[in-house]
């Protein structure tokens, strides 16, 4: 499995609702894809993924799966991805999310206490999906969770939720 994520600093007064909701759909059946949250926080728009392999990702990247339109709207954003060491569904998976966090840090050789936090975490009655990637090249770790309530936690991120695709979702446990 495969995280990535892009982020781009809308221009004032951009709809990004407008354009999620019209365009939004295009991923709810997209091959290789878990997830994908469109994410917004202020003036930013900033869409995760979860992939379920890379043929997938790089399709959508460079094989006109989608990933043009944003190309073409807004430039090309720099991707950051990163290999997904433990995806976990939580209670309410069932409902819709709403919310958003990623906790970035740098990853200190303990992947035990990580992965332990984290199913900790996918137990908590708010959580839908919580997962943890690693980037080797720069030795980062990622803890990326979907929310169906506002969450409680310290995270160095926080979104609002406009839509979710997740067309192989049951392939990301």
């Amino acid at each position: 499995m495969y995280a990535m994520q892009y982020e781009i600093e809308l221009p004032a007064g951009y709809d990004i609702e407008h354009r999620v909701a019209t365009r939004g759909h295009r991923t709810d059946a997209f091959p290789g894809l878990g997830l994908k949250a469109y994410l917004v926080r202020d003036n930013h728009y900033a869409p995760f993924y979860l992939w379920t392999d890379t043929a997938g990702m790089s399709r959508f990247l460079w094989g006109g799966g989608g990933f043009e339109g944003i190309v073409q709207d807004f430039g090309r954003p720099p991707v950051h991805h990163w290999t997904v060491a433990r995806c976990l569904a939580g209670p309410a998976r069932a409902s819709a999310a709403k919310f958003a966090t990623k906790r970035v840090g740098q990853f200190v050789d303990d992947l035990d206490r990580e992965l332990a936090e984290l199913a900790q975490l996918s137990r908590n009655p708010s959580v839908h999906t919580t997962a943890l990637a690693i980037d080797p090249r720069r030795w980062e770790v990622v803890r990326f969770t979907l929310w169906t309530t506002a969450p409680a936690e310290d995270t160095d991120v926080q979104y609002r939720v406009l839509h979710l695709s997740r067309p192989n979702l049951d392939q990301l446990n």
